[in-house]
C-alpha cells in the first residue's frame, strides 16, 4: 500500500510540474507598471525596417534624459532580468531596452536571419532611436552599448551623431585580436597561479590562432577564472528571469537559446574580421568607456588605447570600476547609477512606485 501511495504521489508531482511548465510556456508577458502621472512602462512589439522588434521602455518621468541600451551577446538580450538591477536608474532616466532582430522576443520561429549583419543592426538601431525620440519628444538621447552591443552602437553613433547626446561603451569592444591576447595572458597567469598546468598548456596552444584573428579565448576559461562576472551570477539571473520574471515566458526562453545557437558565431566572426577600430576613428559626440577592472570578455587595456585614438569633438573619459568584470552596470549597480546621475541626470529623482509584477 505504501509503495502504491508513493508511486501515486510521484505521478501527481510530475503532472503538477508539467502543468506549471506548460502554463509558464504560454502565459502572457508584460512589464510591471510604474505609477505616476509622467511615468512610462511600455512593453510592445514595433515594426522596424520590416522586422518585428520587441522593446521595453521604463522610467518614472518622461521628462528625464533617455537612455537607449544595446545588448550584447550577440543575441543575448538582458530584458529577462535587467529590471532587477535598474530600479535606481529608472528614477533619473527613461531606459529603452530592445531585443535585436533575430534575438530573444524579436526572433520568429521559422524565419531565416542568416543575412543579418552588424550593418542590419545599425540600421535598426538608428530607426529605433528616431522612433523613441519622436515618442518621447527628445532631440537627442544617450546611447549605451554593452559588449557586442558596443560594436553596433559605436557604428551608429559615428554614423548619426545628430541623434545622440553622448555614447557610453560598457565592456567596449576594440582591437579584437589585442583584446583576446590580453585575455589569454590573464587566463594563463591565473591557471598557473592555481597550478592548473593542463589548462595553461591548452590556452597557450591557442595563441597563434587568436593572434591570427581565427578565434577567441574559450569563454569557459574566462568564466572559470573570474573574468566574466564577479558581482552577479548571470546564468542564475537568466534562469530566474525565464522562470519567474514577467517579461519572458518559457517559449521566449526557447527563442533566446535557438537564436543564439544559430546566429551568435557568425556575428562574432564578423566583428573579429572587421574590428571596430578599423571602422570608427572619429566620433563627434562625448564618448565614455566604462569597464570593469577584471573584464576578460573585452580588455580594459585595449579599450583604453582605442579611446585615445578616437578623434572628433566632445569629452573623452575612461571609467574603471574596481570590483567588476564584464558587467559593471550590474555588478556595481548603485555606483554606476551614481556615476550616470552625476554626468547626465537632472538631479536626484523623487522616487517612483512599481505597482505590479514580481522583483525576483
Amino acid at each position: 500500500m505504501k509503495k502504491r501511495n508513493r508511486k501515486r504521489a510521484f505521478i501527481i508531482a510530475v503532472a503538477a510540474v508539467f502543468l506549471l511548465l506548460l502554463i509558464r510556456a504560454v502565459m502572457p508577458t508584460w512589464t510591471p507598471r510604474i505609477r505616476g502621472e509622467r511615468s512610462i512602462s511600455e512593453y510592445e512589439t514595433v515594426e522596424v525596417n520590416g522586422a518585428e522588434i520587441r522593446w521595453m521602455i521604463r522610467g518614472c518621468d518622461r521628462e528625464n534624459p533617455v537612455l537607449i541600451f544595446v545588448h550584447g551577446g550577440p543575441c543575448c538580450s538582458e530584458i529577462p532580468y535587467v529590471r532587477k538591477y535598474q530600479g535606481e536608474l529608472e528614477e533619473d532616466f527613461t531606459i529603452v531596452h530592445y531585443d535585436q532582430r533575430g534575438s530573444g522576443k524579436s526572433y520568429r520561429f521559422g524565419e531565416d536571419y542568416s543575412d543579418v549583419t552588424a550593418a542590419t543592426h545599425v540600421e535598426d538601431l538608428i530607426a529605433i532611436t528616431e522612433r523613441v525620440e519622436e515618442l518621447l519628444g527628445k532631440d537627442r538621447v544617450i546611447l549605451l552599448g554593452h559588449s557586442y552591443g558596443t560594436y553596433i552602437a559605436t557604428l551608429a553613433a559615428a554614423l548619426r551623431p545628430d541623434l545622440y547626446a553622448a555614447y557610453i561603451g560598457i565592456g567596449q569592444m576594440s582591437d579584437t585580436v589585442e583584446s583576446e591576447l590580453d585575455t589569454l595572458e590573464k587566463c594563463i597567469a591565473r591557471a598557473e597561479d592555481e597550478g592548473d598546468e593542463g589548462a595553461a598548456a591548452s590556452l597557450e596552444a591557442l595563441r597563434d590562432p587568436i593572434a591570427n584573428g581565427e578565434g577567441i579565448v574559450p569563454r569557459s576559461f574566462v568564466r572559470k577564472y573570474g573574468f566574466a562576472a564577479r558581482g552577479i551570477d548571470e546564468d542564475r539571473d537568466y534562469l530566474e528571469g525565464f522562470l519567474f520574471g514577467s517579461e519572458y515566458n518559457l517559449t521566449d526562453a526557447v527563442r533566446f537559446y535557438v537564436a543564439s545557437g544559430r546566429y551568435q558565431d557568425g556575428l562574432i566572426m564578423e566583428a573579429l574580421q572587421h574590428p571596430v577600430t578599423e571602422i570608427v576613428s572619429v566620433m563627434e559626440i562625448p564618448v565614455y568607456f566604462v569597464m570593469g577592472r577584471y573584464d576578460g570578455m573585452t580588455s580594459p587595456e585595449a579599450a583604453a588605447e582605442y579611446l585615445k585614438e578616437i578623434g572628433g569633438d566632445g569629452e573623452r573619459e575612461f571609467v574603471l570600476f574596481e570590483d567588476s568584470a564584464h558587467y559593471p552596470q550590474l555588478e556595481e549597480a548603485d555606483a554606476f547609477a551614481a556615476w550616470m546621475r552625476e554626468r547626465f541626470g537632472r538631479g536626484r529623482g523623487t522616487g517612483c512606485f512599481v505597482s505590479e509584477g514580481r522583483d525576483f
